[in-house]
């Protein structure tokens, strides 16, 4: 049987979506798995880099019984590095920890970068999705970028509207679905 984990913070559990699907449930449902498939949706709100280095392997084994599974993992990357003062250099060291170390468990893996979030400066969201770009690249990892391509669009936007929401709603989430969907979801899920 596949594995298919998802691990992060409060965006890969979907949090704030009224259908309660996040961008994972919109993604999964618009895939046909050629083998028997679970999906396990393991998202912490306000979880650091620092924080998943120290429990994803745990996660991950205590799901995976059968280590000659097939293993898919994606890391959606959260913006709590900034809010907690992590330096880039230590949000660089977690991350490489943690993606190095899906590897050697024979993970074929994706990393997405966080979205444009009203409540985070534009400078640090760059500076960390930059960060998440390099790590990936020099592994060879799936990278899906999140921040550009909706850090102006109007949709987008459009979910924010109410000075209130921290978070994406329906709106917002399918637009993460359909980036993830077309920059390389299939592709990670066909190695």
């Amino acid at each position: 049987m596949t594995k298919l984990v998802f691990l992060g913070d409060e965006l890969v559990a979907g949090t704030g979506d009224e259908r309660a699907l996040g961008w994972i449930g919109r993604a999964v449902t618009r895939t046909e798995f050629t083998s028997q498939t679970d999906v396990l949706v393991l998202g912490i709100p306000q979880e650091t880099t620092q924080d998943l280095s120290q429990r994803f392997l745990e996660e991950v084994q205590r799901r995976r019984p059968d280590q000659s599974e097939p293993l898919y993992v994606a890391v959606g990357m959260g913006i709590h590095d900034i809010e907690a003062g992590i330096s880039s250099a230590r949000t660089r060291l977690h991350l490489a920890n943690t993606l190095d170390g899906l590897t050697k468990l024979g993970a074929k893996v994706m990393l997405v970068s966080p979205p444009p979030l009203p409540s985070i400066s534009s400078n640090d969201l760059e500076e960390l999705v930059q960060i998440g770009y390099e790590v990936a690249h020099r592994r060879q990892i799936t990278w899906v970028d999140l921040y550009h391509p909706l850090v102006e669009h109007e949709q987008w936007r459009s979910d924010f509207l109410d000075p209130q929401a921290a978070l994406p709603k329906q709106t917002g989430y399918g637009l993460m679905a359909w980036l993830v969907l077309h920059d390389g979801w299939y592709e990670w899920l066909s190695n």
